[in-house]
Order: C-alpha cells, then structure tokens, then sequence
C-alpha cells in the first residue's frame, strides 16, 4: 500500500470516527463539551464536521488492520493451543504478528510477548526488576554494598503506567525510587544526572523514549551506552533499562538492538493498531530475565498466560507491517504538517502565542505540537470548550479528571503556571491536511476573539 493511499484511507478512517467519539483514557483526551468545565462531550456536538488532532492520545484503525480483525474475527476463531486445524490456523496468524511486531522493533519473534496494553507491559518489567534484585541477593548475598531495598531510576515525567507503579513500589517498602528531572532548558534528562543517580542497588532504569506532552525524545541510546559500562565494571546487580515507547512507534524509526534496551514498551493504539500491546525482552529468559505477574495455561512462553486474542493480534500485526513499510513516510509527511500548524500559528497569534514544545538542543516526535495562547481568559480548557471544530487535549488525557491544573508535565519542563494553563497539545496524524490546519487555526482564532471579547 502507498504511503499516499494510506494517507487517505486513514483521513476518510479519522473523519467518520470523529463523528462517533467519546473520552477514551489510556492517554485519550479532552474534547470540546459543556463551558462550564471542558470535559463532557454530548453526542449533539459530534454532529458538526469536526477535525481530529489528538493522535498522541489514540489513533483510528487502518482499513487494513479493521480488515484483518475482521478475517480472525470470522476464520481465526480457533483455540490457538488447540492441535486441530482451527487451533493451528489461530496459531499461525499469531505467529505471523509476532513477527511482524518484532520486525518493527528490530528484534527476533521470540523477543515479543503479547499484553494487553501498555499498562501492563510496564507493570511486568518493573516487577520483573524487583524479582530479579531479589533472586540475586538471596543466591549471591549483598556483595559490593548492594544492600537495602532495590532501586529504581525513572525520569519525573513518566507516564502513569511508570509513575505510579514505582510510587506505590515506594511506600510499601519494596524500592527505592530516583525521579530524575528533566533539563527545563533541553525537556530531557541529561543522561549525567542518570548515572550519578546510579546506587550498588540500582536494578532497573525506566525512561519513556518520547515525551507524550512534549514530543521531546529522550537519550536512550546514550544511557544504555553508559550502563553497559557501568555493568561491565562492577560485581553487582545486572541494572536493566526498559523504554516504554508508546508515543514514538509509527512517528520515527524505533530499534530496539540499537537503542540497546533490555525491555521496549509497545501500544497498539498509538500507531492505528487496536487497544493491545506487547513488550520486547531481549531473549526472555535468556540474556534478560522475565517473571510472570499471572499464572495459567502457559501461553507466551509462560511469561503471560491466558487464552490469546487472536484477532486484536492480528490487528496488532498488520498495524507493525505497516509502520515497517512506510515509517519514513509517516514521518517526513506529520513533520511538514506540524511545520506547517506553527508557522499557521506563528503569523495568526504573534507574540500571544508561545510554543512548550520547543527545547533547545533536543530530538522531538516529528507530529506534537504543544502550544499556549497567552491571555487571562484563554486557558487551554476554555479554548477548547469554544472551539466549534477542534478536537484536541490539554495534555495527557489519562489526567483529564485532575481539573483544570496546569499539566504537572509542562511545570516540571520549566513551564510558568500561568503559560501551562493555556496549554493546548495538537498532535497531527499520518491523514492530517493543510487544509484541516487552516480550518483549526480559523477556529482557534475565533474561540480565542470571542473569549477576549468576554473581558
């Protein structure tokens, strides 16, 4: 398929669901509703011709990932575990996908297990760390001072799925915790303040590889460097590096050999693929350590038991196919539509408008664009309540019932308050149009006059 083809297959795909879309979480978004609060969408409002540029919170399906489903849906309905010829036909789809997933990551079919989000998939390495430290210590005793509980490093705007994992890790007693701030000048951790974080305890580091708020990209690559280093030089714990890499699969190239990670987060539904996930391990069980969380029938290697759903698999699996083909094209395509968003931006706002996206001496995804309009009226909730076509965020929707904050994420980015409140984050997808950036941009600058005109 054509990376033009495909680009109007998913704008005619994006079009008809924005007709029929509601809150979503995962990281799914606040839409235009009720003034008074910014969050309730009503079914009326749909009806109006609405342009979707919230592809950080979720992505439609690709024809052919819905085509796929639906081949599994009626012909794959077979037991994958069974031996017959409906369980072998099951199995060879998810064979096929698993594949195909690890070929987008630059891994073997064995690296891949199959979650259901990626939730889950960040819950199973964090937990798997902590097991490892533990087994360690009991076969090896606490050598080299590694003792106390382990320790795990984390930068301080992780995704909820990290976050509050290693928080709760920390007040049960079961780790201890580094945030690591982000540079307010680069919107990343410099990797200098990664290793001096490093402790003889230190089991695991977990840095999301792109910033959902942001579009900034972190320096995985160069942090991985640095801790094969660190390991070669001690007798102590092997500390493991996860990247969850919900937010740059589908925009940028992701390899995940060359990055040098042990564990990669992968999510479906960030790269038109259907709510599921799946997590790359270095050689499970081999050169990287895996422990299940759930017990059962033995599926993924029993690294996650429990019956496979075949068709969101092979959803999953025709979504990897297509990243693989036409990455590039993705990319070049989102990166001259959001040049285009801000330079749109730039000559209709002026000096009221100010992008949270730009940082200095930073890589960045190439579709976020994550802006304020600067007023005392104009904060980013607001505008988005009096816009009659937009469909955006203010930030990460899984913090949608937290009010009407500033996101905590632009705060600790070096954002003031009152710039983070009007924020507004535009993520533009593999469909978006020059056109439907004129559109928004129109109304973006009539929500923002009638708002003005309040005062």
């Amino acid at each position: 398929m054509s990376s033009t083809a495909s680009r109007k297959s998913i704008k005619d795909t994006s079009t008809s669901l924005t007709r029929s879309m509601s809150n979503q979480c995962d990281d799914t978004t606040q839409v235009k509703g009720q003034a008074s609060t910014g969050h309730t969408v009503h079914q009326s409002d749909m009806a109006t011709d609405r342009i979707y540029m919230d592809f950080n919170a979720t992505t439609p399906l690709e024809p052919e990932v819905i085509q796929a489903i639906s081949e599994a849906l009626k012909e794959a309905w077979g037991n994958p575990s069974s031996n017959h010829v409906a369980g072998v036909k099951a199995k060879a789809i998810i064979n096929k996908s698993r594949e195909n997933v690890a070929r987008m990551v630059g891994g073997e079919a064995e690296d891949i297990i199959f979650t259901s989000g990626g939730t889950e998939a960040n819950n199973l390495v964090l937990h798997t760390a902590l097991e490892h430290y533990r087994k360690h210590c009991m076969t090896e005793g606490n050598q080299n001072g590694s003792s106390g509980p382990p320790h795990i490093i984390t930068s301080n705007v992780e995704h909820d799925s990290v976050k509050l994992v290693a928080d709760n890790l920390q007040k049960a007693g079961r780790a201890d915790v580094t945030f690591v701030a982000v540079s307010k000048v680069k919107g990343c951790v410099e990797v200098e303040d990664v290793i001096a974080a490093v402790r003889p305890n230190t089991c695991l580091i977990s840095m999301m590889l792109a910033n959902n708020e942001t579009g900034v990209i972190m320096p995985i690559q160069e942090i991985c460097q640095r801790i094969k280093v660190v390991n070669k030089q001690h007798q102590r714990p092997r500390i493991l590096v996860h990247t969850d890499a919900a937010q740059a699969l589908g925009k940028i190239p992701v390899d995940a050999r060359e990055l040098g990670v042990d564990y990669l987060t992968i999510v479906g539904h960030k790269f038109y693929a259907p709510r599921i996930g799946a997590l790359y391990v270095n050689s499970p069980g081999e050169t990287t350590p895996l422990y299940p969380q759930l017990f059962g029938g033995g599926q993924e290697k029993n690294f996650r038991p429990g019956t496979e759903n075949t068709p969101m698999i092979a959803g999953l699996g025709k979504a990897a196919e297509l990243v693989t083909a036409n990455v590039s094209d993705y990319q070049s395509h989102m990166q001259n539509i959001k040049l285009y968003l801000e330079e749109r931006l730039q000559a209709v706002f002026k000096d009221k408008i100010h992008f949270n996206s730009h940082y200095s001496g930073s890589d960045h995804l190439p579709n976020t664009c994550n802006l304020s309009i600067l007023g005392s009226r104009l904060q980013g909730w607001r505008v988005l309540s009096t816009c009659k076509r937009l469909l955006a965020s203010v930030g990460a929707a899984c913090h949608s019932d937290s009010g009407n904050r500033p996101s905590h994420i632009l705060l600790k980015c070096g954002i003031p308050s009152e710039v983070a409140a009007n924020a507004l984050r535009l993520s533009v997808g593999r469909g978006t149009t020059k056109e439907e950036v004129d559109a928004v941009v129109e109304d973006l600058r009539e929500a923002v006059q009638l708002l003005e005109g309040m005062d």
